[in-house]
């Protein structure tokens, strides 16, 4: 398994310091979250707490990057939060992380231990080759509001993810479609790891180092390929 995953020039131009790494698993075993991703989500967040030593998640200085891309799409950014900064927002209150299953718990821990957006998708419900692209407005978001099945339509010139079906993943990174969520059945996996500078890269690479190796002991017969970053 190998997918295709290109950034546009468009996106390049607005954020001339975004890094990527993508961490690519094949024979993974999901199911409910247990006690070993519940220790890891807690942990997270004591992580999370130490190094931001009293500030608010959006006062570091990566989401504060983070807020100025948002902005500059024509995103509000206190109102649609990057998914790491609204992550980092519950680990820090009362409610604490939800408990979701073993894939998704993984990859948040790791999101609100780095402070860095992560997103995973299901490969065998991704349509051709991943883009990250400024939105016409005309492309198809599937979703659900009250129950039902709704297509929405992207803002144009919002950034978004997205495939041959449509898109994947609003707003850069803040909401992601049913269809390529990772589900309790999902053994196949793509997960994005994403960073703006002042993000040193090489704190982007070790996200996605300590996030295959919790992978791999979850799943110990996963195949898992971990990119470069780009």
């Amino acid at each position: 398994m190998t997918l295709t995953l290109t950034v546009s020039d468009e996106v390049r131009a607005l954020a001339p310091g975004f890094t990527h790494v993508a961490v690519e698993a094949d024979g993974l075993v999901n199911g409910p979250s247990t006690e070993g991703t519940s220790a890891l989500l807690d942990d997270a967040a004591r992580r999370l707490a130490g190094r931001l030593e009293g500030r608010a998640p959006h006062e570091d200085p990566h989401m504060a990057a983070w807020r100025e891309v948002y902005t500059a799409f024509g995103s509000k950014p206190s109102r649609t939060r990057n998914s790491a900064e609204a992550l980092a927002k519950r680990a820090l209150s009362d409610a604490g992380l939800p408990r979701i299953n073993v894939l998704v718990d993984i990859y948040n821990a790791i999101s609100v231990a780095h402070l860095i957006p992560v997103g995973g998708e299901d490969t065998d419900h991704i349509r051709g080759a991943m883009r990250l692209v400024r939105a016409t407005g005309d492309e198809d978001f599937v979703t659900v509001a009250g129950g039902a099945e709704v297509v929405e339509h992207p803002d144009a010139g919002e950034v978004v993810w997205r495939d041959d079906s449509g898109v994947t993943c609003r707003r850069w990174n803040w909401r992601q479609g049913p269809r390529t969520r990772l589900t309790e059945q999902s053994a196949s996996a793509l997960f994005l790891l994403e960073s703006l500078a002042p993000m040193p890269v090489a704190d982007v690479e070790a996200a996605g180092t300590e996030l295959a190796e919790l992978l791999q002991k979850f799943s110990p017969g996963a195949r898992i390929t971990v990119h470069a970053p780009e």
